[in-house]
């Protein structure tokens, strides 16, 4: 069992406004689940964050593939002479 305060020190406080009928059913969750209702909000939006809050790459990343799977073992051969006139 975890204490409050002890795992949430970088945490930040916020305050959510429910309408009585969800904050009723959440308050059931949690009875069922033996934790308290913040614990179920707190992980409702991590896991919200974690689906949709995923940063995109950029489209430059890859846009350099060479199709070669040897690359690295023959860049040395490859590179022979670049930047020579």
């Amino acid at each position: 069992m975890t204490i409050y305060g002890t795992h949430m020190s970088a945490a930040q406080k916020t305050t959510v406004y429910l309408d009585s009928d969800a904050y009723r059913r959440l308050k059931s969750i949690a009875r069922a689940q033996g934790r308290p209702p913040a614990a179920l909000v707190r992980d409702a939006v991590a896991e919200f964050a974690e689906r949709y809050g995923k940063k995109k790459r950029p489209r430059s990343v890859g846009a350099g593939r060479s199709g070669r799977r040897d690359l690295s073992e023959k860049a040395e051969d490859l590179l022979s002479g670049f930047g020579r006139k």
